[in-house]
């Protein structure tokens, strides 16, 4: 019988971790199982950290989450505690950092409903936090990332559009 997962995150500066959270939960999970992936609201971030950085909007990091492979579908939430309430799933697959009260909620919420809570490692010496790091310089250092004004548009050829070859995957 096909089981539904369920992960929740704010999935900002997509990295190899996340790839392999998703397929870590397929493999943990079966494949055959289907992998809701719920994305943190943009706005819903800013509210309770007005200095986060996000990159990128509501849209793009579901579109971004939703081309991999290992996921069948995406949702957007605010509160993991209120909306784990609304998503029809068997199996939460969350990270060993997500902990605080909402997390703690919704694992009650679980228990109470017999909804099974599984926990995925996390990818060692990957995170968006380290990545921004590297990438967005810091207020204390005295450099900075310059970008040109014009960015000249990419013309293909038709080598370029060639269709890939049999089993190359994403």
């Amino acid at each position: 019988m096909m089981k539904t997962i369920v992960t929740f995150g704010v999935f900002d500066l997509l990295h190899l971790g996340h790839l392999r959270l998703f397929v870590n939960i397929k493999k943990m999970c079966g494949i055959e199982n289907k992998l809701i992936v719920a994305v943190q609201d943009s706005a819903y971030i800013l509210k309770y950290k007005p200095d986060a950085k996000i990159v990128y909007s509501n849209e793009e990091r579901l579109e971004m989450i939703r081309s991999l492979k290992p996921v069948d579908s995406t949702i957007i939430y605010t509160d993991v505690d209120v909306t784990i309430k609304t998503v029809d799933f068997d199996i939460w697959a969350k990270g060993p950092d997500q902990i605080h009260s909402g997390f703690q909620r919704a694992i009650a919420w679980c228990k109470e409903n017999n909804k099974k809570v599984i926990e995925i490692p996390r990818t060692a010496g990957i995170s968006s936090t380290l990545l921004k790091s590297h990438i967005i310089p810091s207020r204390s250092k005295e450099r900075s990332i310059v970008m040109p004004d014009f960015i000249p548009e990419q013309t293909n050829t038709a080598a370029d559009l060639k269709a890939p070859s049999q089993g190359a995957g994403y």
